[in-house]
């Protein structure tokens, strides 16, 4: 494993807002080259080389080229502004550690489900368990080079509603994986200014209807 610490960026002292973020999504569809490509810091990996053990259990369908393997998650970080910074975690993808998933979205402000056009249903289960945990998320498409779908094609097949933002990018660059968060962040946002705006009118007293006298006879 690589815990290294970074020699990069010290966290400023003004930092007082820390943000929990989570990449999600199928096995191999880049959540560790998303989370090291944007982190301002030395990530910290629990990438292992994959085994001929683990072809067993392992779906390998679209992604035989993969030889290593996250086994417990990734961890990076960047700042938003002087005082707001994102931690970021890439769950593992294969269906044998889902069980982490669970303990990983707590304390989570939203996620980034992130998507191979090629295998859209290895993504279910991360929507199916963002959705039971009442996590807000957005939905981006790595590009692997594989064939083109539009973004209903690509909606009707996850069943997303049109309320959840769906971004193409390539988890290899950093400013393509900068704009997924700040997606991310900005619906996050506006989610919480709608919240606020239904809490103050439901915090409004209700007034009563002026009533009109009745004419005198």
């Amino acid at each position: 494993m690589d815990s290294a610490t970074s020699d990069r960026a010290a966290l400023r002292a003004t930092a007082d807002n820390g943000l929990k973020i989570v990449v999600v999504g199928g096995f191999g569809v880049g959540k560790t080259t998303m989370v090291r490509s944007v982190s301002e810091i030395r990530p910290l990996n629990t990438e292992e080389t994959m085994t001929r053990a683990g072809e067993a259990v392992d779906h390998l369908d679209g992604v035989q080229s993969k030889t290593s393997t996250t086994v417990a998650f990734d961890f990076g970080r960047i700042s938003l502004d002087e005082r707001s910074v994102l931690y970021l975690f890439g769950a593992p993808g294969q269906e044998r550690f889902w069980f982490l998933w669970d303990r990983l979205f707590s304390g989570t402000l939203g996620a980034v489900v992130l998507v191979d056009t090629r295998r859209l249903a290895d993504s279910w289960y991360a929507i199916d368990r963002l959705e039971h945990h009442g996590t807000p998320f957005i939905v981006a498409c790595n590009d692997f080079g594989g064939p083109l779908h539009t973004e209903q094609q690509i909606r009707e097949a996850l069943t997303l509603s049109d309320d959840v933002p769906l971004v193409e990018c390539d988890a290899r660059d950093r400013s393509s994986s900068k704009y997924v968060l700040i997606t991310l962040v900005e619906y996050l946002h506006t989610l919480s200014r709608g919240g606020a705006a239904a809490r103050s009118a439901a915090a409004r007293p209700e007034i009563a209807p002026e009533m009109t006298p009745e004419p005198t006879p």
